[in-house]
């Protein structure tokens, strides 16, 4: 099957199309008001300029806007076999305050920075300044649940107006990691060609997580039902992801590693600047649609695909086959043919990987390693069989992810009183006696306010007593885990910072509290 047309008939790569004019536009842009973006723009942004976001040539105005969150179609691009909107299942906005949305007026123009340099990437003509509807377009794109991700950066972070227009490209935003992997959907076609995969299938693989032996086992399981000459895109999202996840420095090793498992000419890696939603059934459409753009012709969805997990209830922001159900929907729409996710499992008594549903494991013995089996054993250090990864996958993960006995921890104590003091002094004779490689340091009162120095001394191992009255802003930098937070006691005004750890400061309990900090530290395995 030859290599698909992109979405709406025609790859959007505005840095190409708009190239003759890039000298008049930089000119231009050194008159033109600034935006920086943020993070999740510029991910946005880099897709719209490369074509990765076709048929967008900009920002959703409030018309394609409105119709996108009602209809998963924009207005302004027509289907040209049934005359409906083009199939664009999530809003692409661009977000920002209030003072910010009256400095500008349609017909403006206004130069996009990148937040990371500031170079100028692109001119934006104003099309429409808007307040959307936060509360509709939450229900609406992400069932509503406050808790989902996606919701709670739209209620609590984007800014209440958007602002919408067509854009005129000058640069991609640079990048300076992993720029071999790091491919614009025109690149990711004409590598295609060069490997003479553009006349056959082409099944992509979309994950924000390390892969296994089961991964690779799916995979190559994938492309043998499509076909005798199928191929496989690895194509992970290394932009923005759900909070916690694995960094993608770590990732990227994991699936050049991974990628050397394949047979020769089986399989190739492409990384994706994609700020995902974790948006389920609408997200997964969405996935579809840009992996059409960049010239694959199949794709496989998995149970739960693009799903944030569960709310603090234990409820399921999304059913496990919703993603294959609305992409079953618009099937007639789509240019890319849709592979369900084919759960394997280890058979231990035949050494080999079987789909899950041809076997009777009632009959059949099985192994497994769940997400989060795994995590607690890169924690403890326990071993990782080598029928789940490769030892050179998990050399990698555990370079990244030391076990607890390796990690450093932050010691929060308030200290509004001198006794946060005597505790302090107190701790660090004590735990610099157990022994070990950490060095346990006290940070004096205006360190403390630094907590880049704090999150840096945590990762190189470090136990770290800071003295603070506002520990949330540490605790967001090392983690809930890596944290314990000493309060005075019945002082109700001390913020925890959600740190898993948490204990009361008393005149008469010092050496009760040093007590339970170390047990404490021992259960936690950090001793």
């Amino acid at each position: 099957m030859p290599i698909p047309t992109p979405h709406g008939g025609k790859l959007r790569d505005l840095v190409i199309r708009d190239a003759p004019l890039k000298q008049q536009l930089l000119q231009e842009a050194k008159t033109l008001p600034a935006l920086t973006l943020t993070a999740r723009q510029l991910c946005d942004l880099e897709l719209i300029l490369n074509g990765g976001f076709s048929p967008l040539t900009g920002f959703l105005n409030q018309e394609d806007y409105n119709s996108v969150v009602n209809d998963l179609r924009l207005s302004s691009v027509k289907n040209e076999s049934n005359g409906k909107g083009l199939l664009w299942p999530i809003p692409i906005t661009l977000d920002v305050d209030e003072t910010t949305s009256k400095k500008h007026s349609v017909g403006d123009r206004i130069v996009l920075i990148d937040l990371r340099d500031e170079t100028p990437l692109a001119i934006l003509t104003i099309e429409s300044i808007y307040k959307p509807d936060k509360k509709l377009e939450a229900e609406k794109v992400f069932r509503g649940d406050s808790e989902h991700p996606a919701n709670k950066y739209l209620l609590e972070t984007a800014g209440d107006y958007y602002i919408g227009g067509e854009l005129q490209g000058i640069n991609y935003p640079k990048h300076y990691d992993y720029v071999d992997a790091r491919k614009t959907p025109t690149e990711l076609r004409q590598e295609f060609e060069k490997l003479g995969w553009a006349q056959e299938n082409i099944v992509a693989f979309q994950t924000r997580n390390p892969m296994h032996r089961a991964h690779r086992e799916l995979t190559i399981r994938a492309a043998q039902d499509i076909g005798d000459k199928a191929h496989i895109l690895i194509h992970p999202v290394v932009g923005l992801t759900k909070p916690g996840d694995i960094d993608h420095h770590t990732r990227v090793k994991v699936y050049k590693q991974i990628l050397t498992k394949f047979p020769d000419g089986l399989a190739t890696l492409s990384l994706l600047p994609l700020a995902m939603r974790m948006g389920g059934d609408r997200e997964a459409l969405w996935h579809a649609l840009i992996r059409t753009n960049y010239g694959v012709d199949h794709f496989i969805v998995g149970r739960d695909h693009a799903g944030p997990g569960k709310n603090s209830q234990g409820v399921d922001f999304y059913g496990p086959y919703d993603a294959q159900e609305l992409l079953a929907k618009y099937d007639d729409e789509l240019n890319i043919k849709i592979v369900p996710f084919r759960m394997v499992t280890y058979l231990p008594d035949e050494d080999r990987y079987a789909p899950i549903d041809t076997i009777d494991v009632k009959k059949v013995r099985t192994a497994n390693i769940s997400g989060t089996e795994l995590r607690n054993k890169l924690k403890t250090g326990d071993e990782i069989p080598s029928w789940f990864s490769y030892p050179e996958v998990v050399k990698i993960l555990r370079e990244t992810n030391p076990p607890r006995s390796k990690q450093g921890f932050a010691i929060l104590i308030d200290n509004s009183h001198k006794l946060g003091d005597y505790l302090s002094f107190a701790l660090q004779s004590t735990l610099n006696q157990f022994l070990g490689e950490r060095r346990i340091t006290k940070l004096n009162a205006d360190q403390a306010n630094d907590s880049f120095i704090v999150g840096e001394l945590v990762k190189a191992g470090s136990g770290v007593i800071v003295p603070t009255t506002n520990p949330t802003p540490i605790v967001n930098v090392v983690g809930n885990g890596n944290s314990l937070v000493v309060n005075q006691k019945n002082n109700n005004n001390q913020a925890s910072g959600n740190a898993d750890g948490e204990f009361n400061l008393s005149n008469d309990d010092l050496v009760a509290v040093v007590d339970e900090i170390v047990n404490y530290l021992k259960d936690q395995g950090f001793y």
